[in-house]
């Protein structure tokens, strides 16, 4: 095999492919990319056996062939060499190297067969259906701040993907929850999509995802069965398993007779949560929340550390209320408003609270309270 091929064009799809790669695994050719050359274009392909990923780049292909290299020392030697650069690849199958030159620089890596390097196995997709990229990124970006990070509750590892109903008719919607806070984002249901299976789109590859989405021209293509997932683009396709389990019927969480009312500047909630939070002490990081006709006091009460408070003009006329949140999540939360307002739905202190930008209802957020 020996092609070459731009520099910047080769660093792009060495990257979204080292990225896959698993830093510490017991089967060597785990750590390498598949480079497949053909016609006019290489693919690089890399693998985690949980997730895939193939990205197609053009290239001039002198002799075609395929070989896998340790996909992070590719990448270092790309990401070195000067922008602009032409990069030639050759592989030499007898001596089991691949010598990468580019100008004056020559590296000689070695390989391993390509007989050994693990395809997933596709599988028949009972749903395909495309999606412009904006869509998938609101879904995705929104929600998986919300995934549970504890590995015994496995099924909560990921985004939920699902159809379902809304007061507008059926949407996509993602879930994410870890049992302290939920959020749930719904996006128009696109065609083709209202036979999808729900599935549970692990972290790991929400966050391999969020690469993809980046074009806010681009259609992705979706494909799903009920235990892989597939995202693809003209140049990129990104294949995962699915996380095998249920997940919870998240509706029994979401309120619905909370009736006290916060309207409040999400920007300016955001930054005076943050400087209160300064002050409290790692471990529980409570802020309380003094709820009274138009004014929303903030307060942290530290006995180690010291104490903090502020006051915002808010909009609230309901009767006084004292509530405590975590403060990391009430920030997470806050950051997520694109709009100006945020609207808080209280009931008591010890209830959980929802969440919303302005009067848009297809983001939803719920917390859960703490005791101060």
């Amino acid at each position: 095999m020996k092609i070459s091929i731009e520099r910047s064009v080769l660093l792009k799809a060495v990257s979204q492919a080292q990225s896959v790669v698993e830093r510490r695994n017991t089967i060597p050719i785990l750590a390498n990319v598949l480079i497949e050359a053909e016609g006019d274009t290489a693919q690089f392909r890399a693998t985690d056996l949980d997730i895939e990923v193939v990205d197609k780049a053009n290239a001039m292909v002198e002799r075609a062939g395929a070989t896998t290299v340790a996909a992070t020392t590719l990448h270092e030697i790309v990401r070195k060499l000067p922008d602009g650069a032409l990069v030639t690849l050759t592989d030499d199958g007898a001596a089991g190297r691949l010598t990468v030159e580019a100008g004056r620089s020559n590296f000689s890596l070695a390989t391993l067969p390509r007989e050994d390097f693990p395809v997933m196995a596709t599988s028949e997709y009972s749903s395909n259906f495309s999606a412009p990229a904006p869509v998938l990124r609101r879904l995705f970006d929104k929600s998986k701040f919300a995934i549970s990070t504890e590995e015994t509750r496995y099924y909560l590892n990921g985004v939920y993907l699902h159809i379902s109903e809304s007061e507008e008719g059926k949407v996509l919607r993602a879930v994410a929850t870890d049992g302290h806070r939920l959020a749930r984002i719904d996006a128009d249901l696109p065609e083709g999509a209202l036979e999808m299976p729900g599935v549970i789109v692990p972290r790991k590859t929400v966050g391999e995802l969020r690469k993809l989405l980046d074009d806010d021209d681009m259609q992705i293509a979706v494909s799903v069965s009920e235990t892989k997932v597939r995202f693809a683009t003209p140049t990129i396709t990104l294949t995962s398993k699915v996380i095998d389990g249920t997940f919870p019927d998240y509706t029994r969480v979401i309120p619905q007779g909370n009736t006290r009312k916060l309207e409040v500047d999400a920007t300016e909630f955001a930054q005076a949560v943050d400087r209160v939070a300064t002050v409290s002490s790692e471990r529980s990081r409570a802020v309380k929340l003094q709820l009274d006709e138009d004014r929303l006091i903030l307060s942290v009460n530290s006995p180690d550390s010291g104490a903090a408070e502020e006051e915002l003009a808010v909009a609230y006329n309901d009767e006084r209320l004292e509530i405590g949140f975590n403060a990391k999540y009430l920030l997470e939360i806050a950051s997520q408003v694109d709009r100006e307002n945020a609207v808080f739905m209280f009931n008591s202190a010890g209830d959980p609270t929802l969440m919303r930008e302005g009067n848009d209802l297809s983001a939803v957020y719920v917390v859960m309270p703490m005791r101060v």
